[in-house]
């Protein structure tokens, strides 16, 4: 749906620089300097011929390297004599080939009559020097891509291999008698007519071939070379040799011309098949995929067909006929000249292809003047997209070229060259879409196709190419020059109307009103009609003209043309002509002249605005006839457009809030936008870099990339994006912009058109067929203005369509929805569409009670309405509550069944269906109407045998234990259990039972408070709190149910030994429990706290309610209190138990602290050993240390049944392959193996982890030591003098262990210096948790586990010399 766009044109002469008689005949580009090398013939009187060489351009003259540029130097002249070769179409040029090299900066001549020469052009002077002759004569000649070979054609028939010095790489005959080397071989699968021929049939396969197969009569008689793009092969066209001794094979039907194909070394590879009428033009495309040449037909000689008929034709590089289309029609047989040498009115001189392969120049050579046709292919068909027609030559003389030249980087761009002048001409892919806003967008596309406009609007209709809804032939204007081109430069349309507006060169408009359908129904979907014909300026000739644009006027009636030209001079600028119409009459013509020269116009909708070629953009002012600048490009962007922002869209800082947004695109794929910023190249962004396509459209910037994804881009946001100094900066990349929508296309898709009436973006694929997505943004922008407009029918339909989630209408204004549901339910009728919106209500993602709310209103308003219509939508606003109200909807039906029978069996029937049958069936059984239990049974299909045996057993109960087994039944167990409370006094002993059983003390203990059985409850819940092993719960509630016994054993369970002796005490005192009771109890009591480590409390509880002293003494003995043991001692003055008890007990406490400081040392000693192992094997070999592999495995489950050598997924769990058997591994089995990742066993990558926690680990349980130890040595060294020793010892120990931990551990975390991070990766899943850890397992595990506190204990040493303590003192 492309068509190719003139993006700017430069033409310079050599008329005032040379003589009348100097015709340019070749050029050659220096890409490294971008100069231009222009190669001129002149005949002298003497008939030798002069060739003259100039340079256009090139950075050595400081002249601009950006398009060509004044003529610079003339570095010389050579003389030669003329060629005896000749054409039936006139002596050709005696330059045969003119060729820069840049590894030797050399410009080589190879002329017709033999002579090959060379000139460097750094030299000066330049020195023209003959390398070469051969006396044959030259014919053709052509340099490989890569400009190492140079194959000849000599006069004498033959073909000549060189390199670049000139060397000859092979010789051979240039019409071979072979096939090639890749000559087919005949299988014996029978013969072509006996073979399968597609759609043609055998007829095709067994029509009889011509006798004679000649060739053209417009065929020049002279060979062609032409290699392919990666010049491994090379294709030779030429005629079979005329036969000396029969004068008539001289005749064209007699001479038969052959493609033959060699390899890069000179060998023959194959030959076309037989092709009468083949002409002489020949090119390969680049791509490599055809051999292009032409063919006639209706001749003698020449292919069986109409007389006329002309065929671009296509072979493969082993010589069969692939394809065709034709161009006679386009050509120009019409123009045809009486008495004209061509026999036809025209020739196809040349072909030639774009460097990109994606454009085929045909060089059409006319009786009125040459034209060059620029042909695309999309959907295999052929368009022609553009023609350039010659400048008319000297005294009005038919203009003609003498080369066409494609640049060999720039693949757009394709020079020209006539007698006097060199034209380079650069062009874009631009679609022609109509711009118009809804509600009148019709979204039209304008397809150019030789004489034919394409007319599709993809509003109705999705045509795929190369068909269209409409075409639209072209016609010439009857007072247009004959030099013109018929094919459009340039179409526009207008933003208001769909007004298409056709621009040629020559200034010449067409003002075509389409009339197009806008919606569904019968007639035409186009009906165009001519309003205007007419020329930009009349009467003037001095400019080319290439864009147009149609601006908003603010009369209806009047329509503005904006056109862009150039003036056609050397010096000349761009000129903006505004032509006014009204009522299909000019009203007024003006024209504005541009700073530079090949601009661009910004389409706009109502602002005209110019991009110069340095990315500046102009605001251009007709009232005024001025141009200022309002924004810049960082470099010229091809595609521009101009968006406006609303006002709303932009609050905040009204001072840095823009109302414009420019969007550019350069063919590379850097899209930016930028403000109106007065000329500063700093407010602009780069969006992408990869960008293909984009268009502006219901408010968003929508851009593909090639990476296959579409991009939605709000212009608030670029605009609030583009407000803030801080990121609109002139290096802003693509990387810093917000995450906006996105989503994935076809590759290589790019975007034709956007239509926002119908939410639609419409993509073309590569190979050219359409496909027309609707994008969410752009839906949801359609369906958000519908609902701000109260447009709820259509905003629902829209939704519908999309299957957009109907949440929308409440999320997106919900006191707006809620105050107008009645005109929703108005415009939303259909019972099925507001059950659906209430469904999508009830289902989606909103709050409980905004669900509820709307619900209930929405059933309000339709119960006011008309129940009987929206009985259904009702029930469905009571189902789909959160929770459901599944009885208010039942009980709905009770109310209208006795008027509306038939309605209501309607409405049980859609309820059913609408919830689950059982459910429902619970649900009124729960409501204790047993008819509507059966009507609910009935109609939801219920076997009777399995519910009314059940019904009729609770028909014969009594009212309140029927319910209770009703609710019981529905497992509605607090309702079940109050109304068995009211079914009498003679059910308790079932409701204590039912409590038991279900766990209902709660509502137990509400339901018989302040009743004689409350307590007989509470001792249950007791009893049952107590099974649950919690004690002292148990225990406060036995205590309020005066069950005293099981409160003490409660607390005696619990160890809650205060609350336990309180209770005790209050027995005794009433004699109800014994003082040996009592005893019992503090011996039990003091036995569990010993056992739970609460020594000191178990002591207390000796000596207070079992009187035992001695046991006390033990116990704190026990737990290192020394001191309060010996306190007890001194004050129940029994000092015999300092040797019996106190003195064992504190050298047994110095035994165990010396046991655990000897399990620490031997820990560490260990430990730290494999840590300075682990750490030696990760320096020296850390591939075997972490192991190597790709992540991406950790995705598949599958495993092969062939053991496998250990990988780095092996050292996470050290198991040892083995073949697999499942191969699906279950979700418990990956959390499983992902905590056995972290266990640490030897081998593994986790091990070091776990060794600095162990580590950390031993230094806590030292601190905690030696925390003890020091409780325990100040009574050491009171003790006796074996006691003092043993202090000592131990406090040595400490003092040695400490040191060497402290030291360990400042090893161990002692940090390398080279420590470095891995780059993250992503992946999902389980894979993506152990991913999560792969990222983790070479970081440092010193950054994972803290360095230790290692807790510095204060004591006097010197004490232990004091030697004075109790244990001396008898």
């Amino acid at each position: 749906m492309r068509n190719l766009s003139l993006l700017r044109t430069r033409q310079e002469s050599l008329s005032g620089h040379v003589s009348a008689s100097t015709s340019i005949s070749a050029i050659a580009l220096d890409l490294d300097e971008n100069a231009l090398y222009v190669a001129a013939e002149r005949q002298t009187p003497d008939a030798e011929v002069e060739i003259e060489v100039w340079k256009i351009g090139g950075s050595s003259e400081g002249d601009s390297v950006e398009g060509l540029q004044e003529v610079s130097i003339r570095p010389g002249v050579m003389s030669i004599a003329t060629n005896p070769w000749s054409s039936p179409f006139g002596a050709p040029s005696e330059l045969v080939c003119f060729k820069f090299l840049p590894d030797t900066r050399t410009l080589v001549f190879v002329l017709r009559g033999g002579d090959i020469a060379t000139a460097n052009v750094d030299d000066d002077p330049i020195v023209v020097d003959v390398v070469g002759n051969v006396e044959a004569g030259i014919l053709a000649t052509s340099w490989s891509p890569d400009d190492s070979l140079l194959a000849l054609a000599t006069g004498d028939d033959k073909l000549i291999l060189m390199t670049s010095s000139f060397d000859v790489v092979c010789e051979s005959a240039l019409n071979a008698s072979g096939f090639g080397e890749d000559a087919p071989i005949n299988v014996g699968w029978g013969s072509k007519q006996t073979q399968f021929h597609g759609s043609l049939g055998k007829a095709a396969a067994q029509a009889p071939k011509p006798a004679v197969i000649g060739s053209s009569p417009d065929d020049d008689e002279l060979p062609r070379i032409s290699w392919r793009g990666d010049g491994a092969l090379f294709a030779v066209s030429s005629l079979s040799p005329r036969d000396p001794n029969d004068p008539s094979s001289s005749a064209p039907e007699h001479r038969r011309r052959s493609v033959r194909i060699y390899s890069h070394t000179g060998i023959l590879q194959s030959t076309s098949e037989p092709t009468p009428g083949l002409e002489h033009s020949l090119s390969w495309r680049p791509s490599g995929n055809w051999i292009v040449s032409t063919q006639r037909y209706g001749f003698p000689g020449g292919g069986s067909g109409r007389e006329g008929r002309h065929d671009v034709v296509m072979f493969e590089r082993n010589g069969l006929r692939r394809a065709e289309f034709n161009v006679e029609s386009v050509a120009g047989v019409q123009d045809k000249v009486e008495g004209s040498s061509r026999k036809w009115g025209y020739r196809v001189r040349e072909i030639s292809w774009s460097s990109d392969s994606n454009i085929m120049s045909v060089w059409v050579e006319k009786d009125h003047g040459d034209v060059v046709q620029l042909w695309t292919i999309g959907n295999y068909h052929w368009y022609l997209k553009h023609e350039i027609a010659a400048p008319p030559g000297q005294d009005g003389k038919a203009g003609r070229f003498t080369s066409v030249y494609w640049h060999p980087e720039d693949a757009s761009t394709v020079f020209l060259t006539t007698a006097s002048d060199v034209i380079k001409r650069s062009y874009i892919w631009d679609t022609f879409i109509s711009r118009s806003k809804p509600p009148h967008d019709s979204g039209s596309v304008v397809v150019l196709d030789g004489a034919s406009i394409l007319l599709t609007p993809f509003r109705t209709q999705n045509v795929p190419p190369p068909m269209s809804s409409l075409q639209l032939p072209l016609t010439s204007s009857p007072n247009a020059p004959k030099h013109q081109s018929r094919l459009p430069s340039h179409i526009s349309f207008t933003p208001d109307k769909d007004i298409m507006a056709s621009l040629w060169e020559t200034g010449y408009i067409e003002l075509t009103d389409l009339h197009t359908r806008l919606g569904p129904g019968p007639g035409k979907v186009m009906d165009p009609v001519k309003l205007w014909t007419g020329y930009t300026v009349e009467n003037q000739t001095n400019k080319a003209y290439r864009q147009i644009l149609t601006l908003v006027s603010e009369e209806p009636s009047l329509l503005r043309l904006a056109v862009l030209g150039s003036e056609n001079k050397p010096d000349g600028k761009d000129v903006i002509s505004l032509v006014v119409l009204k009522e299909n009459e000019v009203q007024g013509r003006s024209e504005v002249v541009l700073p530079q020269r090949n601009g661009r116009l910004i389409p706009s909708d109502d602002l005209l605005f110019w991009q110069a070629p340095d990315g500046e953009i102009f605001a251009v002012d007709f009232k005024i006839g001025t141009s200022s600048p309002v924004a810049k490009f960082p470099r010229f962007y091809s595609y521009a457009e101009h968006a406006s922002v609303p006002p709303q869209a932009s609050q905040g800082n009204e001072k840095l809030s823009p109302s414009s947004l420019f969007i550019g695109l350069t063919p590379n794929g850097n899209l930016s936008v930028c403000i109106e910023s007065e000329g500063e190249a700093g407010c602009h962004r780069i969006l992408a870099t990869n960008a293909n396509s984009f268009i502006v459209a219901s408010g968003f910037l929508v851009y593909t990339t090639t990476a296959h994804v579409a991009h939605f881009a709000p212009l608030a946001a670029l605009s609030e994006l583009l407000s803030n100094p801080d990121s609109a900066v002139a290096s802003g990349s693509a990387e810093s912009l917000p995450q906006w929508e996105t989503r994935r296309v076809e590759r290589g898709s790019r975007i034709v058109t956007a239509v926002p009436s119908t939410m639609s973006l419409v993509l073309q694929m590569p190979r050219g067929n359409l496909e027309t997505i609707n994008p969410r943004p752009l839906v949801m922008e359609v369906v958000k203005q519908d609902i701000d407009k109260a447009d709820y029918a259509k905003a629902f339909a829209a939704c519908r369509r999309h299957r957009v989630d109907l949440n929308v209408f409440v999320e997106h204004d919900k006191e707006t929805l809620m105050g107008r549901l009645a005109e929703f339910v108005d415009q939303v009728e259909n019972v099925d569409y507001i059950n659906l919106f209430l469904t999508s209500i009830g289902q989606g993602t909103l709050p409980d009670d905004v669900v509820n709310q709307v619900c209930d209103r929405v059933r309000q308003e339709l119960e006011k309405k008309d129940m009987k219509k929206y009985i259904n939508s009702i029930l469905t606003a009571h189902v789909m509550k959160r929770p459901a109200d599944h009885e208010a909807g039942l009980d709905l039906l009770l109310r209208l069944r006795e008027n509306e029978p038939g309605l209501v069996e309607d409405a049980v029937k859609y309820i059913i269906f609408l919830v689950d049958a059982d459910r429902l069936f619970d649900t009124a059984l729960g409501m204790y109407d047993f008819s509507l239990v059966l009507m609910v049974a009935q109609h939801a299909q219920k076997d009777p045998r399995e519910y009314l045996p059940f019904l009729r057993e609770l028909r014969a109960l009594e009212k309140n234990y029927q319910r209770f087994k009703i609710d019981d039944h529905l497992k509605r167990y607090e309702k079940a259990l109050r109304n068995l409370s009211l079914a009498g006094e003679d059910r308790f002993d079932e409701a204590l039972a039912y409590v038991e059983k279900h766990q209902l003390y709660d509502i137990a203990l509400s339901i018989w408070k302040d009743t004689e059985r409350y307590d007989t409850m509470l001792s249950a819940y007791g009893d049952w709190l107590f099974e649950r092993r919690e004690f002292k719960d148990a225990a406060f509630v036995f205590r309020q149910a005066s069950r005293f016994s099981k409160a003490m054993l409660a607390y005696e369970k619990a160890l809650d030994w205060q609350e336990l002796f309180d209770i005790a005490f209050a027995l005794r005192l009433q004699d109800q429990i014994s003082e040996g009771d009592l005893v019992a109890t503090a011996f039990s009591v003091a036995e569990g706290l010993s056992g739970k480590k609460r020594y000191q409390e178990a002591a207390r509880v000796l000596l207070d309610y079992g009187k035992d002293v001695r046991e006390a003494v033990i116990s704190l003995v026990q737990g290192n209190h020394f001191s309060e043991a010996r306190r007890i001692i001194t004050m129940h003055s029994m000092l015999e138990l300092l040797e019996e008890i106190v003195y064992p007990g504190a050298l047994e406490s110095r035994a165990q602290i010396a046991e655990e400081l000897g399990e620490m040392k031997e820990q560490l000693k260990k430990q730290v050993a494999r840590l300075r192992e682990l750490r030696v094997k990760k320096v020296e070999e850390p591939d075997a240390f972490y192991g190597v592999e790709d992540m991406e495995l950790h995705n598949v489950d599958v495993m092969t049944d062939v053991s496998m050598a250990p990988t780095m997924f092996t050292r996470y769990t050290v198991a040892p392959s083995a073949a697999s058997k499942s191969s699906k591994r279950s979700s418990r089995s990956k959390r499983k193996m992902e905590r056995k990742v972290g266990s640490g066993r030897k081998g593994t990558v986790d091990e070091e982890e776990y060794l600095l926690r162990s580590v950390t680990k031993l230094v806590t349980r030292f601190n905690t030591t030696q925390a003890e130890a020091m409780n325990l040595l100040p009574h050491l060294f009171q003790f006796a003098e074996e006691h003092r020793e043993e202090g000592r010892d131990l406090q040595r120990e400490l003092e040695d262990f400490a040191r060497e931990l402290k030291e360990s551990v400042d090893e161990i975390w002692k940090k390398p210096q080279n420590a470095e991070a891995e780059d993250e990766t992503s992946a999902e899943g389980w894979a993506k948790r152990m991913q999560e850890y792969e990222k983790q397992r070479q970081i440092d595990p010193m950054d994972k586990v803290a360095k230790p506190e290692l807790v510095k204990q204060e004591w006097n040493t010197q004490l232990s010399k004091v030697g004075l303590g109790m244990g001396s003192r008898k």
